[in-house]
Order: structure tokens, then sequence, then C-alpha cells
């Protein structure tokens, strides 16, 4: 019996062949990047573009699927190969361990993909990847904040223009206006507020200035929407919004 075959009996010849025909980019491979690219795989999605700079550290033991004792201190993308490769040996897969900066971001999605997955938590490059997404006409999927949440029940998708309460998903819009962008996509977000009583930490990091609590499972749901969505597009030349 193949690998994929109680995924063929559901959706049948046809799409588990556009599945393996589908070249996907995800963008960070973290919390919820990891349980996103994860499931694009196990679908049997053909190709896949991983990019992400960091390496594995000991605060993402409890939230990051690829995160072990075993694989603390090596590149993200490299772990998340492996692992991928040990599922589906004909994967074809593209690391890129660097940590892109706006304009190198869109230099990267102006190639072709069938669909982009948006992992990233900060706001300069995320934007950057949506407007060069949206420039190329390829269906991206982008997660907003899940930190300073508990609520499983409040993860849900819809267009970006849609999402209220949710701090990162504003300054997105906001930002997106002030470029002149107006396109639409799939967010992955939650109306529940984040906890004020969550405590924030500065970082000594460049591209984060910041980092808030997360609870283990938030993150994976957050990732199991972003590849529900994406598998979706992929699938039935869905619209991206709703």
């Amino acid at each position: 019996m193949e690998w994929n075959a109680r995924t063929e009996l559901l959706i049948g010849h046809e799409g588990a062949e556009r599945l393996a025909a589908a070249h996907v980019l995800v963008v960070g491979v973290g919390g919820v990047g990891g349980y996103a690219v994860e499931l694009l795989a196990r679908a049997g999605v053909g190709q896949l573009t991983i990019a992400d700079g960091d390496t594995f550290e000991e605060s993402n033991l409890n939230r990051q699927l690829y995160s072990l004792r075993s694989t603390l201190g090596q590149p993200k993308v490299e772990v998340v190969k492996a692992r991928l490769l040990d599922i589906n040996p004909f994967l074809k897969i593209t690391t890129i361990h660097s940590l892109l900066h706006d304009e190198e971001l869109e230099t990267l999605v102006a190639q072709r993909f069938d669909l982009i997955i948006d992992a990233i938590d900060t706001l300069s490059p995320k934007v950057y990847l949506i407007r060069g997404a949206l420039a190329k006409g390829t269906p991206i999927v982008s997660s907003m904040g899940c930190g300073a949440r508990l609520s499983a029940s409040g993860p849900r998708i819809s267009s970006i223009w849609k999402t209220t309460g949710d701090p990162l998903a504003a300054a997105v819009r906001k930002r997106l206006r002030r470029m002149g962008v107006h396109g639409d996509f799939l967010a992955v977000w939650t109306p529940e507020p984040p906890i004020a009583s969550a405590r924030v930490e500065t970082t000594g990091e460049s591209y984060k200035r910041s980092r808030v609590g997360v609870i283990s499972y938030m993150p994976a749901l957050f990732g199991t929407h972003a590849a529900a969505a994406g598998l979706e597009i992929l699938l039935h030349n869905a619209s991206q919004c709703q």
C-alpha cells in the first residue's frame, strides 16, 4: 500500500496528483510554520521550499514540533528537511537558511509557487512577503498572532480585512494600506485579545525586539488551520478569501 493511500481514498487520485505536482513556499518553520509544513508534506505536497534563518534553542521546546534536546543548536530548515524526507523520500525540498528581509522576500516570491504559507512573526518582513505574493498573484495564507492566548476555540480563517481584535493583524492591515496594497488573502487569527497579564521579554535579537508567552497547543492550532486553508486552495483552486 502506498504511504499516502489513506489520503487518496479521501481526495481521489486526481486530488493526490494535484498535491504531488504542487510547489509550496513556507517562510518560518518554528512554531506555526513547523506544524504547517509537516501537514503539507504528510498530505502529499510534492515540492517544498522552506526558509528560516534560526537554529533551535531551549526556549523552543515548549511549542515547536521539531525542537528536541537532540536538535538544539541545529538549523531549523535542516532538521525539518531530514524529518520530512523520512516521511516521504520522494519529496523535493529546498532549504534557505537565512533571515530574509523586506525586498529579499519580494525577490523570493517572484519565483513560481502554487502557494505560500507565511509564518513570520515580525511585522516588516511579513508585509513585504505578503506584498510580493499579491503582486505575483500567488495565493498566500498568513498567520497572525498566537502568543498570549489560551482559547483553543478561537483560531479561525478569514480575509485579512475581516480580522478583528488581533493587534498583529491590525498592524499588517495598516502597513499594507500605507504601502498602497489593497489585495486580499487568507489570515489565520483569533479574536481572543492577548492576555493582559502575559509577560513580555525584550531580546537582543536585531530582527525581534520582544517575545511573549506562548502555550504549547496554540502554534499547532494556527499551523493546522494554515495547512488546511492552503490544501483547500491547492485541491480546489478555491478562492483565497471568505
